[in-house]
């Protein structure tokens, strides 16, 4: 077998609560405007016609607890936090029963923007990639099984900046829900074991400056957290 000519970081994984082996991260897919009132606060608004769905590397992912570097390119760096689903059976042309079958575990997730780059893109009719797949922007907690956090109602999903809150919704506010989104993207790709779905944000997001300590929660699972360092 021919051996590669750079070497090759194996894929990032995060901690299960209760087990001993961890869940790797393949790709990472996001939802937009999955909650109405962020929707409105960005000045657009929901369509059931279609989710919006774009992508983060797995280079992407950082895991909860660490610091990060304040990335370049930006002056308003944005958080979102966001219930994340991991896939664990795959899926193609899914139907709404299957994909709610296929998911493995949960987890509270930060998605990061660079928000005064994405509003350029959004003003240009530009892709939004510059903005969103950005260095240590995935910052994911750890995974709770699906069986040990029960169906997804009206759980609480919040996040504080440096420890006031900005975020406060309930999952029961998304717009699409998560058998929707699994089986609406299983549609467009082989979804499979290892692939990460972050399902949107609610409203309240804001910048983060150097120094400043998030933590987000979804009511029932490990809290995901971070503080923003200068890279300089």
């Amino acid at each position: 077998m021919t051996a590669n000519l750079f070497p090759s970081p194996p894929w990032p994984a995060l901690p299960v609560q209760g087990e001993a082996g961890r869940y790797p991260i393949h790709r990472i897919f996001c939802v937009g405007k999955n909650y109405a009132a962020h929707a409105a606060e960005m000045g657009g608004e929901v369509n059931r016609e279609q989710p919006i769905f774009f992508t983060k590397s797995a280079l992407a992912f950082l895991p909860s607890g660490m610091e990060s570097n304040y990335p370049p390119g930006t002056s308003d760096y944005h958080y979102e936090v966001e219930l994340c689903v991991m896939v664990g059976k795959p899926l193609f042309k899914a139907s709404e029963a299957e994909a709610a079958g296929a998911v493995f575990g949960y987890a509270v997730g930060l998605d990061m923007t660079r928000r005064d780059l994405q509003s350029y893109a959004k003003d240009n009719r530009q892709p939004w990639d510059m903005a969103k797949d950005v260095e240590e922007s995935a910052i994911i907690g750890p995974v709770t099984p699906a069986a040990d956090f029960g169906p997804v109602s009206d759980q609480r999903i919040r996040l504080r900046l440096d420890g006031e809150l900005r975020q406060d919704s309930t999952l029961s506010d998304m717009v699409w829900s998560i058998p929707e989104l699994l089986s609406r993207l299983s549609h467009l790709y082989h979804l499979a074991p290892g692939d990460v779905l972050l399902t949107g944000t609610p409203s309240g997001v804001g910048p983060v400056a150097v120094g400043n300590h998030l933590v987000g929660d979804v009511e029932g699972l490990a809290p995901v957290s971070v503080t923003f360092t200068d890279p300089d």
